[in-house]
Formats: structure tokens, C-alpha cells, sequence
């Protein structure tokens, strides 16, 4: 594992993963919410984000964190290895809650970009699972018999992938 994405829904625990492994596995991690959001949470231009990610998955190792829909397929095409967080609605929508009242400046967030929560998040990790999660699961499909394809459903899951 040289070149893994990791995906799945606000508050699945990509960023939590991606630290432990790239400690694990001695890989740079690249958190996409700390690139893409600037100060004040304002977007990355469209062009450069683009011309980031593709920077980004032309390096020899990393691991790269996030959803991004719009860019996947730039990292499904460059990884070995996809890890996919698929993990229960309710728990992400908790874990995003209780992350917004416990710390204020995460490393894994744009630098201005205090965690916070809406009910426009929290509708679309209600959505996720029917409209997010089926699009996803149909891209590793079509990829499965080129890329190393791990979902995790659980902690438990996730923190034996760290051993």
C-alpha cells in the first residue's frame, strides 16, 4: 500500500484513520477539507483544486483523505488501495456533532475554518447512504479487479487495519 484513498461519509473517521495509518505505515497524509476550504470557509477555485489533486496523487506515496465526488476519480484512478468508511448514518451524524462541541480548530480542517454543524450538513449525512454511498459503491465496482478494495464498517475494523 503506496497510494491509499480514503472515502466515506462527514464524521466516518477518515481523518482519524489516515493519521493512525500514515503513523502505521509511514506515509504523508494530505487531509483534502485542509487544502479545499480557505479562511472564513471559502472554496478552492475550481482550476487549482483540480491541478492540486493530481500534484498531490503524482507523488510516489500518501494517503489522501476525503469525499469530493466531483474529483474522485482523479484518486481512484492514482491509488493502489481505496479504504472505504462505510459506517451507520447515526453515527456519523453523532460523531459530527459531538467533534463540533469538543474541538473548536481541527488539524485536518482549513486553517479559519472552526468546526461547526448545520442542518444542511446534517441533512446531507442523513442522505449519504442513499444518494452518496450507491455512487461510490458503483466507481469501486468498476474498479475492484485493478485496486486493493477495504471497507470498514466498525472502530473495531478500522483499528485492526492500524496493526
Amino acid at each position: 500500500m503506496n497510494k491509499i484513498a480514503i472515502i466515506g461519509s462527514g464524521g466516518s473517521g477518515k481523518s482519524t484513520l489516515s493519521m493512525l495509518l500514515g503513523k502505521q505505515l509511514n506515509l504523508p497524509v494530505y487531509h483534502l477539507d485542509s487544502l479545499y476550504w480557505r479562511p472564513g470557509w471559502q472554496r478552492m477555485e475550481t482550476t487549482q483544486w483540480v491541478t492540486l489533486q493530481k500534484e498531490l496523487c503524482n507523488k510516489a506515496h500518501w494517503i489522501i483523505d476525503g469525499n469530493y465526488q466531483s474529483t474522485l476519480d482523479i484518486r481512484i484512478q492514482a491509488c493502489d488501495t481505496i479504504i472505504f468508511l462505510d459506517v451507520n448514518r447515526f453515527k456519523c451524524i453523532y460523531r459530527a456533532i459531538k467533534r463540533t462541541f469538543t474541538s473548536k480548530n481541527r488539524p485536518d480542517m482549513g486553517k479559519g475554518c472552526n468546526e461547526r454543524i448545520d442542518f444542511a450538513f446534517i441533512k446531507f449525512l442523513w442522505r449519504y447512504p442513499n444518494k452518496s454511498r450507491p455512487i461510490l459503491i458503483d466507481k469501486l465496482n468498476t474498479v475492484a479487479k485493478d485496486k486493493r478494495i477495504i471497507i470498514v464498517r466498525s472502530a473495531k475494523q478500522a483499528l485492526q487495519l492500524c496493526k
